[in-house]
């Protein structure tokens, strides 16, 4: 058997906060393709607020505009992970309307 490989197109897009020329908060939404659906899908990466702004609604407004972003593009679905011990960000993906629906599995290289 041959493995054969085609390349798909995939682009990101960074959302970002600044407080006096200093980024304090971000997330990426990666839009990509698959061949189950004709409609794209998202994921979001790196969802970060720097600690001294925490708990005051700036990772909910940042979620918020990659949702509309994702919906705008037409995403069947959006992909988030966390890790286990992110209690908070758990309850906030919660709120936003996220279910937990599987599990992660990384391979670092």
């Amino acid at each position: 058997m041959e493995i054969k490989k085609k390349k798909i197109d995939a682009y990101g897009i960074k959302f970002y906060v600044e407080e006096n020329g200093k980024e304090v908060g971000r997330a990426y939404l990666y839009v990509m393709t698959n061949d189950l659906h004709e409609e794209p899908f998202g994921f979001m990466e790196d969802v970060y607020v720097d600690e001294s702004l925490r708990g005051q609604g700036t990772g909910t407004q940042l979620v918020e505009a990659l949702l509309a972003e994702a919906k705008k593009i037409g995403c069947y679905k959006l992909i988030a992970t966390s890790r286990y011990e992110r209690e908070r960000v758990h309850q906030l993906y919660g709120r936003l309307g996220f279910k937990d629906h599987g599990k992660e599995f990384r391979l670092d290289f």
